[in-house]
């Protein structure tokens, strides 16, 4: 069942998931199960989550909204909470009282708490896939959700992430990338039993028939115009660390090193304006296919 309940503070305990646990603590609530909690800002992104099969939880809601821009939204949790007859609490208060929640005003007056699914393994989700993308050690939440929400746009078949990667269900994360994050398929390498990035990464992408194409701030380089690039039928386009970049060890096990040419004496791009780059560029072969 779905129940709408007023709220005149934020100190019942009912609405702790998005007042006062933090992400760790979201991360790790259900243990000793894997799958913990994430939140989900404004209307958008809460509607992609619900599409993307994600278990709804609870929402908190701005008052005003409920009869216009969350009505949508709400008939379509009382049918999942009916259908599988479980309950979905909807929290609702006046701007006075959610005002006292930081950054509740970015929200769009819109909050949900959302159950994570099960860790994907790497291999289930590239096995078909032409165009895919890893992400060795970048640690902004923000460069991720912007990496990821550019890897939607532009025909990107799947990321995967090292462990030292920031957490594409981190609430700023989420909000960058506007829940592209619940439509694109993703993957943490290291929850594979047989694949382990530092060891055997790169060869286990070429043993799925992928050639490799590694970012970096080098002279021995391809342009990323380059043919060839375009013409390989599965790509795999390895992006590195805010300030280090790629291991020295993945540039040397790459196919090719591709540098993004640059003026005005510019050394480099940030990670995510990059990605935008690198996807369109790289993408685009998938584009002509008609994908």
């Amino acid at each position: 069942m779905l129940e709408i309940k007023r709220i005149n503070d934020l100190q019942n305990d009912e609405v702790a998931y998005f007042v006062r646990l933090n992400e760790n603590e979201l991360k790790h609530y259900f243990e000793p199960e894997p799958e913990g909690i994430f939140i989900a800002e404004t209307p958008t992104v809460v509607e992609r989550a619900l599409d993307g099969g994600y278990e709804p939880l609870s929402f908190l809601i701005e008052e005003k909204y409920l009869d216009t821009q969350a009505r949508g939204i709400i008939e379509k949790c009382r049918g999942y909470a009916e259908s599988r007859n479980v309950a979905v609490p909807v929290y609702t208060a006046e701007m006075s009282v959610l005002s006292k929640l930081t950054g509740f005003n970015m929200t769009r007056g819109f909050l949900g708490a959302f159950k994570r699914k099960k860790a994907k393994e790497p291999e289930e989700i590239i096995r078909n896939a032409h165009r895919i993308v890893i992400l060795e050690h970048v640690e902004n939440p923000t460069n991720i959700g912007a990496i990821m929400r550019s890897a939607a746009a532009l025909s990107i078949d799947a990321l995967l992430l090292t462990r030292g990667c920031a957490d594409p269900l981190q609430r700023r994360a989420i909000r960058t990338g506007v829940g592209t994050a619940f439509q694109i398929p993703w993957a943490y390498i290291e929850d594979s039993k047989e694949w382990q990035w530092d060891k055997n990464g790169v060869k286990k992408l070429h043993e799925f028939g992928f050639k490799t194409a590694a970012l970096a701030l080098r002279n021995d380089t391809v342009s990323i115009g380059d043919g060839r690039l375009k013409e390989e039928e599965r790509l795999a386009i390895l992006m590195g660390n805010e300030g280090r970049g790629l291991s020295e060890q993945t540039i040397a096990a790459s196919d090719y090193t591709v540098k993004i040419p640059m003026g005005h004496g510019v050394d480099s791009l940030n990670v995510a304006a990059a990605s935008a780059i690198a996807f369109w560029e790289l993408g685009k072969t998938c584009f002509y296919r008609g994908k």
